[in-house]
């Protein structure tokens, strides 16, 4: 428990819904080059199957299917449709088939997915680029998280919310369905795949899924460290997160200014090959500068003339206090304060215990510590020590309201909640 009285926990908990779904591919047997001779053969038989129904038993079995799927999935006939599209190999030997025959095939060849089924954690907050609406004295907000459903997959998925004049938070309801984006272009980059990405815009930001879309990524995108950047007056919003392709690990950059397009594209240089990298909110001296984890144990400061090529850097914070011997790492991009920058950091101590510290660095040197938290921010509540992975409080970066930082924190790698810091009650307890 946090012996600091200017932190408030708000009893605002996001817990995961196994009720939200998606529609995936479904692939016992699907595109060719995927596949050895025997699972093509068995799309065949599937397909075969399907088509020989008689065009009144197809429509039959289609109405079906819609009536009890079509409420839970927006324009799901555009989906079986889209679905049929990528299967036109297994259709060359069929020359008539109806309308019916078709979308009942795609309806074969996908399945729903519970993308946040196991865990909704590792939060990340940032201003929303619409602040109509916003209450007086305050803010509106998009919070990002971690989905995690089934074969321990992660996915990007929001929120959208509130901030109150005195720092109470509010997080709008969440739609009822949920969608995934359409790619709108690919291309070869140094170290794998670049992707375009675009939601229909319509659609609140909750419904929007991002699941893996590269090989990088196929068995997860984690951990997204979501910041508003300003460069000549142009806000964009940068996310540094860990792709996991089931066999390694590097960093990418996900970058947007509406919440609604998006490109994915992967670091290079020594430091990507690592994890947990945070962007600093604005150049410094000219440069693009980060907070990094190279050796899984200190953090760097690492600076650069290019966004998407990181190497080097210069050992910023070491293990100092029990509570973080095993390893210390950043819990999101530093936020700007009058007296530096503040870096929410991690540490891990016994029993591998995560708790949430604090580091107060200069701002025109970020390489020099001014201050930093003898003791932990918060740590896990008797109540919050249990879940998918215990004793862990987590975040992906917090957001500085007036004289507040708001922090969205996850809990036991299961569910997330918010506190809310008073900063000048923050700096008297920190020390050099």
């Amino acid at each position: 428990m946090s012996q600091f009285k200017f932190l408030n926990r708000q009893a605002l908990y996001l817990r995961p819904d196994p009720a939200r779904v998606i529609v995936k591919s479904f692939k016992p047997a699907t595109e060719p080059r995927d596949l050895n001779p025997t699972d093509q053969t068995r799309a065949n038989h599937i397909v075969d199957r399907v088509l020989a129904l008689a065009p009144g038993e197809a429509a039959i079995q289609l109405a079906e299917i819609l009536e009890n799927f079509q409420g839970r999935h927006r324009n799901l006939l555009k989906i079986f449709e889209a679905r049929a599209d990528e299967m036109e190999d297994v259709f060359a030997s069929h020359v008539i088939f109806s309308q019916a025959q078709r979308q009942l095939v795609g309806a074969y060849f996908v399945h729903e997915y519970s993308f946040e089924a196991a865990a909704l954690f590792n939060p990340s907050i940032v201003s929303h680029p619409d602040q109509s609406g916003a209450p007086e004295g305050g803010r509106r907000f998009i919070l990002s998280l971690r989905a995690v459903g089934e074969g321990h997959v992660s996915s990007l998925t929001f929120r959208s919310g509130s901030i109150a004049a005195n720092g109470d938070v509010i997080v709008d309801p969440i739609a009822r369905l949920a969608t995934t984006p359409k790619i709108r272009s690919r291309r070869q980059v140094p170290g794998g795949e670049e992707v375009e990405i675009f939601f229909e815009p319509e659609g609140d930001i909750s419904e929007r899924v991002i699941l893996p879309v590269t090989q990088n990524q196929s068995n997860g995108i984690e951990d997204a460290r979501f910041v508003e950047f300003n460069d000549n007056g142009n806000p964009i919003f940068y996310a540094t997160y860990t792709a996991y392709s089931g066999a390694a690990i590097r960093s990418e950059l996900l970058e947007t200014a509406d919440f609604v397009s998006f490109r994915m594209t992967p670091l290079c240089g020594a430091a990507a090959r690592n994890k947990g990298m945070a962007l600093f909110p604005r150049r410094i001296d000219g440069k693009y500068a980060m907070i990094a984890r190279q050796d899984n144990e200190n953090l760097y400061l690492i600076y650069s003339d290019e966004l998407y090529t990181w190497s080097g850097g210069v050992t910023v914070l070491t293990p100092r206090f029990p509570w973080e011997f095993v390893q210390i790492g950043n819990c999101g991009s530093p936020i700007e304060l009058d007296d530096g920058w503040l870096l929410l950091t991690h540490g891990v101590g016994p029993v591998r215990r995560y708790s949430i510290g604090a580091v107060l660095l200069d701002k025109n040197d970020p390489s020099k510590v001014l201050a930093r938290s003898r003791e932990p921010l918060v740590r896990p509540e008797p109540s919050e020590r249990e879940g998918y992975v215990p004793n862990v409080v987590y975040t992906c970066g917090a957001i500085r309201h007036d004289d507040q930082i708001i922090l969205p924190y996850a809990v036991s790698d299961t569910f997330s909640n918010f506190a809310t810091i008073n900063i000048s009650a923050l700096m008297e307890t920190m020390s050099d």
